[in-house]
């Protein structure tokens, strides 16, 4: 589940890293679905002992720890995972730990339910290849003529072209429902039947929804998976206007019935009365 929101906060929850020196990295032994790590824990440690921490970044929903050698460490969420520094939520689902010196931070963990992330080691070269080239803009650094350029051709239903982290990075199902409640705009249309107005309407709702959640350091669901570096609840379900909301009254315009439709196997909240479908008008 963690979307732009939440890994960005992950991000900033170990900010306190940059400057230490990692000691040793370690996979931790467990009984359940064993973790994606490459190289194997070893070859890494043996790679990353004794280097610096010179930033810490994010690339859609990567958290990435960038090294003196430019090497980068990069933890995927994927699903249920977490970057934290205490109080994992079980002991059983911790999976990898790093081990730092020199600073106030001693320990990133890496915890996931249900072990569908990785935590992968790429020199410059390879990261550059295999995870930057596969990525589009971030969602919070696009104009509106930058998302409308990058969409505004495609076939597909808006909501489901907004989840395309090639064209767009860091949007999920969640945040694409709720952008979209904000913009008014019913998440069938396509985008090329889409105007200018419209686009203009999406991406000020993008930064609005992605800075707000953000502020709220991201949504801790219903599931309670989620949570934030310090095994913290986000704060942001709270702000739902449309997801997971179906059946209730839209909190935009406090009327109309928020309805559950599915696109490509996702599940998509929207509300008919204040994201009609209309005509196309010319731009």
């Amino acid at each position: 589940m963690p979307e732009l929101p939440e890994v960005e906060t992950m991000r900033r929850g170990i900010l306190s890293a940059v400057g230490c020196q990692i000691e040793r990295v370690e996979k931790i032994p467990t009984a359940v679905k064993p973790l994606l790590i490459a190289p194997t824990a070893g070859v890494m440690n043996r790679r990353v002992a004794g280097r610096e921490v010179v930033d810490v970044e994010r690339i859609g929903k990567r958290v990435i720890v960038r090294l003196e050698t430019n090497d980068r460490l990069v933890f995927e969420p994927r699903m249920t995972g977490l970057v934290l520094v205490a109080d994992p939520p079980s002991v059983e689902h911790l999976r990898f730990r790093v081990d730092l010196t020199g600073g106030s931070l001693e320990t990133i963990w890496y915890w996931d339910r249900r072990g569908l992330g990785s935590v992968k080691l790429f020199s410059p070269q390879q990261f550059d290849s295999e995870v930057a080239a596969k990525f589009g803009p971030d969602a919070l650094s696009l104009t509106s003529e930058l998302l409308r350029e990058r969409l505004r051709s495609s076939r597909r239903a808006v909501k489901v072209a907004m989840l395309d982290q090639q064209a767009i990075a860091g949007i999920g199902n969640l945040y694409a429902s709720e952008i979209l409640n904000i913009a008014r705009v019913h998440p069938t249309i396509r985008c090329d039947k889409l105007t200018v107005a419209q686009w203009q309407h999406i991406h000020q709702a993008t930064l609005d929804v992605l800075l707000d959640a953000i502020e709220h350091e991201g949504s801790t669901l219903s599931d309670g998976t989620y949570r934030n570096a310090l095994n913290q609840s986000g704060g942001y379900q709270n702000q739902h206007r449309v997801y997971d909301r179906a059946g209730e009254v839209c909190r935009t315009c406090n009327s109309g019935v928020v309805q559950r439709i599915v696109q490509a196997q996702r599940s998509t909240f929207f509300c008919p009365k204040c994201q009609a479908k209309q005509r196309r008008r010319q731009p």
